[in-house]
């Protein structure tokens, strides 16, 4: 099941992020660059304020939260970015995050195009993406807290494509 998130998912989606994050990004970026991320953009006044001016779905199975998505609003151009999706790693790769993904769009349906940005060496997610319609647009080195990182930027096309839901 998926749905809006509320202040009570704050501690799992904290959660949610942290372990996906260890996962995902272990012998790419330094732990206390993880770190550092995770605790600035996971606090929960962070996540109060996302609560409250984006999109936060959570994805719960067995009375379980084991994975969230969080997308912006539509801006006056009727762009869009997708935040943030991440699943508990042993959720992963069984439909979740499709679903995740698709009730996302459903809340920007008469959008022009929703952005993501990946870390270019996160092949589960660019492969995800990339599966799911988004187009590859770029790819460019950033500083992450510090630790030089290739990041890809993927575009969706919501005038074109609807989610199947």
């Amino acid at each position: 099941m998926i749905r809006t998130g509320t202040i009570e998912d704050i501690a799992s989606v904290q959660e949610i992020a942290y372990a996906s994050w260890n996962d995902t990004y272990e012998g790419i970026i330094p732990s206390p660059a993880q770190k550092s991320f995770l605790d600035k953009s996971y606090s929960t006044p962070m996540m109060e304020m996302r609560l409250k001016k984006t999109i936060v779905l959570v994805a719960i199975h067995e009375d379980e939260a084991i994975g969230f998505a969080n997308f912006t609003k539509l801006d006056q151009d009727g762009d869009a970015e997708l935040i943030a999706l991440y699943l508990k790693p042993e959720y992963q790769r069984n439909g979740f995050g499709k679903k995740l993904l698709d009730s996302g769009l459903s809340h920007l349906f008469d959008g022009s195009e929703l952005s993501v940005y990946v870390g270019s060496e996160n092949e589960k997610a660019r492969n995800f993406y990339a599966a799911n319609g988004f187009e590859f647009v770029e790819e460019f080195e950033e500083l992450f807290e510090g630790h030089p990182l290739k990041t890809a930027k993927y575009v969706y096309d919501l005038k074109v494509k609807t989610p199947a839901l």
